[in-house]
């Protein structure tokens, strides 16, 4: 499988994730399984960031760096994507559309 790019954008992370899916057989997992192990990402970002902040972790736990969690999270976030047909730039695009509509105070969306 070739690298990406330095200066890939989404659609190529996109198909390098289909690709890599494909080479180290994870395509057959489903939406669900794909999104439970997403959640599990996020929890290890958690922990990553309370170890950034030097927070502490709990005894004997693994712990791995913000960057690379938060890689972890966009590979999960683009294999949920290729499942459902989406493409993340378009999709983006559109909500942020949505998102300029909407009145903000202090960070928080008016309701």
């Amino acid at each position: 499988m070739r690298p990406l790019a330095p200066d890939f954008d989404l659609n190529d992370l996109q198909r390098y994730v289909a690709t890599m899916e494909q080479e180290r057989g994870f395509s057959g997992r489903t939406v669900t399984e794909q999104a439970l192990l997403l959640g599990e990402e996020v929890g290890e970002l958690f922990k990553a960031v309370r170890k950034h902040q030097n927070l502490g972790t709990a005894a004997g736990s693994v712990v791995g760096t913000v960057d690379e969690e938060l890689a972890d999270i966009m590979i999960f976030v683009c294999a949920i994507a290729n499942r459902l047909g989406i493409r993340l730039n378009e999709a983006i695009t559109r909500k942020e559309a949505l998102n300029e509509t909407r009145v903000w105070a202090s960070g928080v969306p008016a309701s």
